[in-house]
């Protein structure tokens, strides 16, 4: 059965100010069968982030799409009885919602793709999808909270009509960090240090009214640009906050961290989305990394499989590791779910056209690695809004003496609203 999200607050009543570029361009798309004389080809637009200071996002695409590649050529996409090959063209964000912009107008105006799939924070999804509402390409974006994505002037989501997002929502991370918060003794007072930047005006603008029944009080004292290179004044405020929470990009965190740990501040437990999500941004902080905790949107403990290859989630992140030495990353689930969301709309329409792919999308269900992603089943978000399950997670030093073993290990510490994920264990206060 399709899970429903959990809403703590209809999405009327959520702000957010996310800016995001608007593109403009002749309406593009590729061409299929016979109109242009070639061979039945669906062609996937991928806007990437490679490059740049969110590339941890975009570490485990490159990954998926070549495993994609490889599926596909055995694998062709059913259309209406017709079978089609599939081309995937990638084009590199590099962590800029300008190029974001610019790379999403290539492929739909230059390389004619289909449709084009997008993630890695409002930051890229908001631009992309920007470019296929404007060209009426079908757009299919993950990695990003709900409200950034949709949410994008004054108060109300914005009227999308190509764009279809699959992800979880602020009401459900502030629960979960809500949760790991409730299982350590403190003064509930917190500290928030948020960015400048989409994600950090959503978080800043409802994580207090979010929490607020929790008792915790959150004390923000202003949002700071991206690269900040002195926390000085952030950690002046902070002092006697028990509580950290923040949305920074992960070198921003690296370098708030150890001028708090120079200054003297240690809070009891310290929750940080996006920069503490990737194994490589815990691991630069060295042991500092160790008892920092953070959203979990995808763990290979979770009872999911791939609905085209059958891999489970540990399957899936096994593999990974074997084939690249590397430790699993969260976005590897999410990047996967793309193409199964692909080839279910798209096979489900029985037709290429975007109109058709839209169609099929508004009323999609489909279980993936993921979870079970469904649009149209919730009233408490957008209609091209599908939730996602959401767990909390705890880095932990990993101290086993096995060869080759990985410094952290990703420990789920709260599954309340995702009670099919199993909880590895309960929150260690920081040490």
């Amino acid at each position: 059965m399709v899970r429903n999200g959990r809403a703590l607050a209809a999405w009327a009543s959520t702000a957010v100010l996310a800016g995001a570029l608007a593109g403009c361009g002749d309406v593009g798309g590729g061409t299929i069968g016979g109109d242009g004389g070639e061979e039945d080809v669906l062609r996937i637009g991928f806007v990437s982030t490679e490059t740049g200071s969110s590339a941890p996002f975009g570490e485990a695409n490159a990954y998926v799409i070549e495993a994609m590649e490889e599926w596909f050529a055995d694998n062709p996409v059913t259309v209406d009885g017709s079978e089609h090959a599939v081309e995937i063209i990638v084009k590199d964000s590099q962590s800029s919602s300008a190029r974001a912009g610019e790379v999403a107008a290539e492929l739909i105006n230059s390389d004619g793709v289909d449709l084009v799939l997008t993630s890695s924070t409002p930051d890229i999804t908001n631009p992309v999808s920007e470019q296929c509402e404007a060209n009426q390409v079908p757009c299919i974006s993950t990695v990003a909270p709900w409200q950034p994505f949709a949410i994008r002037e004054g108060d109300q989501p914005a009227d999308l009509e190509y764009s279809y997002h699959a992800f979880w929502g602020l009401e459900d991370v502030s629960a979960v960090y809500a949760d790991m918060w409730s299982q350590v003794d403190t003064n509930s007072q917190a500290a928030g240090l948020f960015p400048n930047d989409p994600d950090g005006q959503a978080w800043s603008a409802n994580f207090p009214a979010l929490t607020a029944d929790t008792g915790v009080t959150i004390d923000d004292p202003g949002l700071y640009p991206n690269g900040t290179q002195d926390f000085s004044a952030q950690l002046s405020a902070f002092k006697g906050h028990d509580i950290l929470v923040g949305v920074p990009i992960p070198p921003d965190f690296t370098t708030f961290w150890q001028q708090a740990g120079q200054q003297g501040y240690q809070p009891k437990i310290a929750t940080i989305g996006k920069a503490l999500l990737f194994p490589s941004a815990v691991e630069a902080l060295g042991n500092e990394g160790d008892g920092l905790t953070s959203e979990v949107w995808w763990h290979p403990t979770a009872p999911f499989s791939s609905s085209l290859t059958g891999q489970t989630a540990q399957e899936l992140a096994d593999q990974y590791e074997a084939d690249t030495g590397k430790q699993w990353t969260q976005p590897l689930g999410f990047a996967e779910a793309l193409f199964e969301i692909t080839v279910a709309a798209v096979e489900e329409a029985g037709s290429t056209e975007p109109d058709a792919i839209t169609e099929a999308l508004s009323t999609l269900q489909v279980s993936t690695v993921v979870g079970d992603v469904a649009w149209g089943v919730d009233d408490s978000v957008p209609p091209y809004v599908a939730k996602t399950p959401l767990v909390g997670g705890q880095w932990r030093l990993d101290e086993g003496e096995d060869e080759g073993a990985h410094p952290y290990e990703l420990v789920v510490v709260s599954n309340e609203l995702a009670p099919e994920i199993p909880a590895g264990g309960e929150v260690e206060p920081l040490r």
